[in-house]
């Protein structure tokens, strides 16, 4: 054999089904071999193609690239590779307890006394629409610029013959 031949092996584990460019088969027509990471798009448009048959294939709860047969998906449920154990977690419990812990909130309030009925107004202000309800401050008129109070726009412009 050639040295090519037993590299990829050990390359394709390595990668495993996390390779995007390895190529799958499409269930709707076998001559289709599709990227993994287009394969979903591919899905829905060979779906649309093939009606008849996208009726008799179902699609398996734990990984939506897999399409089985109606009656081929009870017995690939059980036997998918992603399929994810419940019992697992069912292992790691000891004495009916779990492994992770949930922190107790110690926070206190600090000002217990608050009491917002008191603080509350008896008589608001009714909310009307464009209206402005709250009390007008005065507000200090400042010039938007550095000349000062006394400085004013020139009556001429620079250009010769232009008027406005």
């Amino acid at each position: 054999m050639s040295s090519e031949t037993e590299e990829q092996p050990t390359e394709e584990y390595e990668k495993g089904n996390s390779d995007p460019d390895k190529l799958v088969q499409c269930p709707f027509d076998k001559n289709h071999k599709i990227r993994v990471c287009r394969f979903p798009y591919h899905l829905m448009k060979c779906r649309k193609n093939h009606p008849k048959l996208a009726s008799e294939l179902k699609t398996c709860p734990f990984n939506a690239r897999h399409l089985v047969h109606k009656h081929e998906l009870a017995h690939h449920t059980q036997t998918c590779e992603d399929r994810i154990s419940v019992d697992a977690e069912d292992a790691e419990r000891k004495n009916g307890h779990c492994n992770w812990h949930v922190p107790v909130s110690t926070w206190v309030n600090s000002s217990a006394t608050e009491d917002w009925d008191k603080e509350a107004d008896e008589f608001p202000t009714p909310f009307v629409w464009g209206v402005n309800t709250v009390v007008t401050q005065t507000t200090v008129v400042r010039p938007t610029n550095s000349l000062g109070l006394n400085s004013r726009p020139p009556t001429t412009f620079p250009w010769p013959g232009y008027e406005a």
